[in-house]
C-alpha cells in the first residue's frame, strides 16, 4: 500500500519544456544562532516561461533579493526545487551553480560591478575568459556585444570615462556576451539619474523584443512597468502576481 501511494505522489523529474524558470516550495532559512531562525523564503511556487518580461517587486525584507540570489544560482534554497532551463539546479553543488551562472544568467547590477583599469571590451569580454573561449572569437563576440548596446565606440575607453549610462550599457553588453538564458536585472537604474535611467529601460525592452527572457527586480514602480508581468513578495511569498494584457 505504501509503496502504491509513493509512485502516485511522485512529481515529475522536469517542468514544462517552455518553462525557463520554475521553482517548486522553494525556502530559504537562515539560522541566526541560539536556535533563531529567519525564514527569508517560504514556500515560493513560481513559474517563468521563455521570452517573458517579468518584475519582482517587495518592500524591504519581503525576500526579493533573496529570490534574487536563488534564480541566480549565487546561492542554493534550504528546500524546495528549481529548475533552470529545465535543469534542475537546486540540486547542484558550487562549483556546478557557477558554471550554470556563467553559462545560462547575464547579471546587469545596480553598481555595475566594472573592472576600473579594463576597458571596456575587456569587461565584456570576461565570462568568456572564465568558460575558457579562444581569444580571437571572445574578442569579436564582446565587439558585437558593445555594438549591439550602441557602445562600439567607447569599446577602448575604462570605466571612468565612461558616463554612469555607457557604464551601465558596458555591464549589459558583459551580461549579453554568453547568449544566457535570461538576463537577471537587480535595481539596473538605481544609480542613474531619470533620463539615463529611461535609456537603459529602452535598451532592456528592446533586448526581450529580440527575444531574451528578461527578470528584472526593482522597488520602483515606474520602472517595473516596462514588465509584462509584476510578481509582488511579501513576507517571503507570493502576495500577487499581476500580468498585463
Amino acid at each position: 500500500m505504501s509503496t502504491e501511494v509513493a509512485t502516485i505522489s511522485e512529481k515529475p523529474a522536469a517542468p514544462p519544456s517552455n518553462c525557463m524558470i520554475c521553482t517548486e516550495d522553494l525556502w530559504k532559512t537562515y539560522d541566526m544562532g541560539s536556535e533563531q531562525q529567519v525564514h527569508a523564503l517560504r514556500g515560493v511556487d513560481l513559474r517563468i516561461d521563455r521570452n517573458e518580461y517579468v518584475a519582482i517587486m517587495g518592500p524591504s525584507g519581503s525576500g526579493k533579493s533573496t529570490l534574487m540570489n536563488l534564480i541566480g544560482c549565487l546561492d542554493s534554497p534550504t528546500k524546495g526545487r528549481y529548475w533552470l532551463n529545465g535543469q534542475l539546479v537546486s540540486e547542484l553543488d558550487d562549483d556546478q551553480l557557477a558554471r550554470i551562472r556563467n553559462k545560462e544568467i547575464g547579471f546587469v547590477f545596480q553598481t555595475f560591478n566594472l573592472l576600473a583599469r579594463a576597458t571596456a571590451l575587456h569587461n565584456v569580454e570576461l565570462p568568456l575568459i572564465y568558460n575558457g573561449t579562444a581569444a580571437e572569437e571572445r574578442i569579436e563576440r564582446a565587439k558585437g556585444a558593445l555594438k549591439a548596446v550602441d557602445l562600439e565606440d567607447r569599446m577602448m575607453h575604462k570605466p571612468n570615462e565612461l558616463s554612469g549610462g555607457q557604464r551601465q550599457r558596458v555591464a549589459v553588453a558583459r551580461a549579453l556576451v554568453n547568449n544566457p538564458a535570461i538576463i537577471l536585472a537587480d535595481e539596473p537604474t538605481g544609480n542613474l539619474d531619470s533620463q539615463t535611467g529611461n535609456e537603459i529601460m529602452a535598451l532592456l525592452d528592446r533586448l526581450h523584443q529580440q527575444g531574451n527572457t528578461i527578470v528584472l527586480v526593482t522597488h520602483e514602480h515606474d520602472i517595473a512597468e516596462h514588465a509584462h508581468r509584476v510578481i509582488h513578495l511579501k513576507d517571503g511569498k507570493v502576495a500577487g502576481d499581476e500580468r498585463k494584457k
